[in-house]
């Protein structure tokens, strides 16, 4: 399942990225399958000791050959991760069909990543769906992303932003 910035302008939000971002299912995830179904779609690893950083991190650093796209794929463990992958949706991107997060899924993606350019896509996002999502199970994720996280103002912050697009 697509997760990133492209996922994000799949939602429709006009904004530029230069990687992509996707998950799949750890626990149904042989790592070396995925990496030779990769290897046959002309993406390697962009790293030395790719598997390595893989089993410790959670996350495949890969590159296309062909256009020096970077990927990164994570591995989903969570409940909330499988849940997501349950609920993508299939898009077509560049005549690819892929899976792609649903929106209220992305600002919950979004929120545990928290930079600013992930805060302009919640918002953005927001803007576009807030009647749509189930704001209250948003809401739920993101206080548990920010307990985890030992961030006991991400929850404010996000509440904030949905005050700000509720007033626009």
């Amino acid at each position: 399942m697509i997760i990133g910035g492209v996922a994000v302008i799949a939602a429709g939000v006009a904004r530029q990225t230069i990687d992509v971002d996707a998950t799949v299912l750890g626990r149904e995830s042989d790592l070396d399958e995925v990496l030779a179904a990769f290897a046959q779609q002309g993406i390697s690893p962009r790293i030395e000791n790719a598997r390595q950083f893989a089993r410790e991190r959670q996350v495949l650093l890969l590159i296309h050959d062909q256009t020096g796209v970077t990927i990164e794929v994570s591995f989903a463990w969570l409940p909330f991760e499988e849940k997501a992958l349950d609920r993508a949706t299939e898009t077509n991107l560049a005549g690819t069909a892929v899976r792609v997060a649903i929106p209220e899924d992305l600002i919950v993606y979004k929120a545990a990543a928290w930079r600013d350019r992930d805060l302009s896509d919640i918002e953005r996002l927001l803007v576009l769906y807030l009647d749509a999502i189930d704001l209250d199970r948003v809401r739920v994720l993101v206080a548990e992303i920010g307990s985890a996280l030992d961030d006991p103002t991400r929850l404010a912050s996000f509440d904030a932003i949905v005050a700000r697009v509720r007033k626009a």
